[in-house]
């Protein structure tokens, strides 16, 4: 017989699947909202503002959550009460989230990255697509050999973030990989249809797409961590540098908000000083 605190978890799963939420959003808020049941220990509707400031409390000092988690740690929280139409406590607030700019290679680096990688096809066009496309990681996971149009140079990205379907453009060096990898990829029998598949004839997952990235930024001897994130980073970057319109850059990796996109509008020393050079006052 289920707990009550699993009856409204598994209320609360039902209601974000109705809501379209991707899996892994249902996965993590409901990870969230267990922690959060657990801690109270008591119905929702009991739960008084003060219960709140203990909760807020201990995310802060006993898991030492940042900022950032504390943020998804009440998100999670304020749609679980959504769900149950109860009126949210009025300090079920996050705090404000740190700004940073985000870590991204320079065009020198990202060049020597995807030189790194040529020795391996599949490891190529894994880099190619990443950088040349600014796909999130498990976007690319999730690819089918379907989805890529090598004529058209375009990738369908099905289910994307918040289940949404979006089309991205593939550079001339992108499709050449893709297609070198392809040929590999027809010859590979296998129970699945996924673009990239392991040695194993099975689908990625995300953390051997990320250790593959990591491994290849020391191998091209450059200093930052560098992730399928930092690509993703570092795409953005590039063509909002070369002159792309922030709702273009919005719309190719699947933002839901411009404000979202707004981190990209940071300038590197050297382009504030293109900049100045070219605009500065002429007294």
């Amino acid at each position: 017989m289920q707990t009550e605190p699993e009856l409204y978890l598994k209320r609360f799963v039902d209601y974000m699947t109705g809501e379209r939420k991707s899996r892994y959003t249902i996965k993590e808020y409901r990870f969230l909202v267990g922690q959060f049941l657990s801690f109270m220990n008591k119905r929702p509707e009991e739960i008084t503002p003060m219960d709140i400031e203990r909760y807020k409390n201990f995310l802060a000092v006993k898991m030492k959550y940042s900022k950032t988690s504390q943020y998804l740690a009440i998100k999670a929280v304020k749609l679980f009460y959504k769900s149950l139409e109860i009126r949210v406590p009025v300090n079920l607030t996050p705090p404000k989230r740190p700004s940073h700019i985000p870590v991204y290679l320079s065009e020198d680096e990202a060049r020597r990255l995807i030189e790194a990688s040529r020795s391996d096809v599949r490891a190529h066009a894994i880099v190619s697509v990443l950088a040349y496309t600014g796909m999130r990681v498990g976007e690319l996971c999730n690819l089918r050999i379907s989805d890529v149009d090598l004529q058209e140079a375009i990738i369908n990205v099905r289910s994307g973030k918040g289940d949404k379907d979006r089309i991205v453009i593939m550079s001339e060096e992108c499709v050449k990989a893709l297609a070198s990898y392809m040929d590999v990829r027809l010859s590979i029998e296998s129970d699945n249809d996924y673009l990239f598949v392991s040695s194993r004839h099975v689908k990625f997952d995300t953390s051997t797409i990320e250790r593959m990235i990591r491994d290849l930024g020391r191998k091209a001897g450059i200093q930052k961590n560098v992730t399928p994130h930092v690509l993703r980073h570092t795409f953005a970057t590039s063509v909002l540098r070369n002159g792309g319109d922030i709702r273009f850059i919005q719309q190719i990796l699947g933002h839901a908000s411009v404000a979202t996109t707004q981190i990209y509008t940071h300038l590197n020393d050297s382009a504030l000083r293109e900049m100045y050079t070219q605009h500065r006052p002429r007294y």
